[in-house]
Formats: C-alpha cells, structure tokens, sequence
C-alpha cells in the first residue's frame, strides 16, 4: 500500500525510502543553532527535519521534576541542574516552530513535529499546516490521544518502541476505527543506544507481514550509521535518526545522535542500497558486449586436420566467448572437422562438418 504525506512523498515498503533527521531537543532551546541543524539535514539528503513539540506540562508528572529524576544517565542524580528548568529551556515554542517552519521551506526540507498533547497536535495540523505526523512510542497505549490523533485524518507515523505486540495491534485498530487508514509503522527499540542484538531489524519483515497494508520503517537509536542503512534491504520506507551538531554538547540526546558526517553517510547509504535492490527477476544485466568478453570459448588444444575426429581431451575452454559456448562440450566431442585448425584456436560451428 502507498500513503501519500506530502505533495512530493509516497511511502511505501521497498519504495523510495523517506529519511527523517530528529532535531528533537538537540538544539538546545537555540534556533540559530537549529536553523544550522536544518542547513546540515538538508544539505545531507534528508527529507525531513522533526522537533518535539512537548512543555513543561503536557509530559512529566509533579513528581518526576519533584525528584529532578532524569532518564539520561548522564544527567541522573547531578544536583547542578533542575529537570523543569532544562524542559523550558528546550521547549520549542509554536512561534518558534513556525519560524523553524519557515525556514525548512526555505531549505526546501519537510519540516515535522511530534506532538504530546490534544493542544500540540491542534497546533501542527491546523495552525502550522503538518500533512502528517508522528506519534511518540510512549503514547501508542495512550488509546484516548491517539484516537484525538486519529480524527485529524492526516498520515500518522507511529514508532512501537516499549510496547508489546498487542499493544501495537490495538493502537492500529484504534486508529483506525476512527476512518483513518493512513498509518505508518515504525519498528523502534527505545534504548539510547541498544546492543546490537537488540536493534532485531527483522521484526520490520515481521511487520510488514502483520500488517500488509501500511509500510514499514525503522526509527533508530543505535551508535553510528550501518543498521538504519542495513533496514533498507529489509524495504524499510521510513528512516528515522536523531542526529546532532555535536556530540559533545551538553543535553540528553546528544551522545546518541548522529553527527553531521554520520547522517550524510546514512542519506548516502540508505539512497545507494534502494537504487541496488533492482529487481527479484534473475536475468544478466550486463550487456552482450560484456558478456562476450568475460564468458569463454570451447578451444582445440592441439593441431588438427580436417577430417579428424574430435575427442574430449582434444577440448578446453577460454576466453573470449565468442565461439561456440562450453555449454556445447557434449554437442562437439565426436564431431568431425570441416577444415585444418590450429592449437589453442577458438572453435566455431563452422568448423565442424
């Protein structure tokens, strides 16, 4: 199935893969510096820049910043900085995200947000003009939000990280029972960043064959860029990455997130592996030319006359595959010559009677 997201985008599984660069929060509260952020993303290839659109108050409780308890390890129990202060600080406002809107237009890269709230998902579709969006992991249980999402009737883009298989069967018929059947799944483990033997790329495979009417991509945290590459073999149709000015910034995303060097090696990459997965029909792509060259020739070893018989010791094979083909060995060996021939020469059809 093919769902339309934007103007110039269809999404579907093993189609032109749809490459989401996640600012998120890695601009730290500045937009000079996201703005730099959205420069590099579309001078690396991405389609797509995507912040997060939560507040101080549409996703931690009282008593998360009451303990100051951050999910980043290197955050967690440091008392030089406040959990509420670093959340407004890295908020993105509407009126910033209108600007960063502005300017992704600009940039001529899709500009996206992912909304914690009934008031932030209003905002993106009917003041910010989002044709579609993208739904948290966090909130693919959160039945009552994600049915608000729903009636919207845009595209959704949902990432299944922390959620069990019954889980994400229920958020698809939730969705769905509202009339939208524009969904997207993406195969996400919300780990930052997982082992290796975590990422389990065949569970897209899985996906697309529970669900063969929405395509399937891959929202991922690992270190580094082979496995969002190594999906696209898989006919991921969605590639989601968080990616970085720097690595070394202060910030919980930042060590996990691409580079700009990494996310140009991911854009790259993830275009190369589409443009080589072809076709599943087993035919020779090379040309006739090249084939020629590089196939061999049934050849007479040594001196021969005409009228003489010939024997299977009498046979080899060489480059180029101009005469008559190995394939014919069985055809040859008893044949008589129709004329004198030489050691090492290419054997035709004509030179047997």
């Amino acid at each position: 199935m093919e769902i339309k997201i934007t103007d110039a985008n269809v999404i579907s599984n093993f189609g032109k893969p749809y490459v989401i660069a996640e600012i998120g929060a890695n601009h730290n509260g500045d937009m000079d510096l996201a703005k730099k952020m959205i420069e590099i993303a579309a001078k690396a290839g991405a389609d797509c820049v995507k912040f997060q659109s939560w507040s101080v108050n549409s996703v931690f409780s009282k008593k998360v910043y009451e303990d100051n308890y951050f999910l980043n390890d290197d955050y967690r129990d440091r008392e030089d900085i406040d959990l509420k202060e670093i959340v407004e600080k890295y908020a993105i406002s509407e009126d910033q995200l209108i600007e960063m809107k502005k300017y992704c237009d600009d940039q001529k890269i899709d500009c996206l947000s992912t909304p914690f709230s009934k008031r932030e998902v209003d905002f993106l579709i009917d003041e910010l003009g989002a044709s579609f969006i993208k739904v948290a992991s966090m909130d693919l249980n959160n039945y009552p939000l994600l049915e608000y999402f729903a009636k919207k009737n845009v595209p959704m883009i949902i990432s299944t990280g922390l959620n069990e298989l019954y889980e994400i069967d229920k958020a698809i018929k939730t969705i769905e029972e509202t009339g939208n059947n524009k969904i997207i799944i993406l195969h996400c483990v919300s780990i930052y960043p997982p082992e290796n033997n975590q990422v389990n790329l065949k569970r897209i495979s899985t996906l697309q064959q529970m669900y063969p009417d929405y395509p399937v991509g891959f929202s991922d945290h690992s270190l580094g860029s082979a496995l969002p590459i190594a999906s696209i073999a898989l006919g991921a149709a969605v590639i989601e990455k968080h990616f970085t000015f720097d690595k070394d910034m202060d910030g919980w995303d930042h060590k996990v997130s691409a580079d700009e060097q990494e996310l140009i090696d991911i854009c790259a990459g993830v275009k190369k592996v589409y443009e080589s997965m072809g076709t599943s029909r087993v035919s020779a792509v090379e040309d006739s030319k090249r084939r020629t060259e590089f196939k061999r020739s049934l050849i007479i070893t040594k001196d021969m006359k005409k009228g003489e018989k010939i024997k299977a010791s009498d046979l080899s094979a060489k480059r180029p595959g101009s005469g008559l083909k190995p394939e014919m060995f069985d055809f040859v060996v008893g044949r008589t010559l129709s004329k004198d021939v030489t050691s090492d020469s290419i054997l035709n059809l004509d030179d047997l009677l």
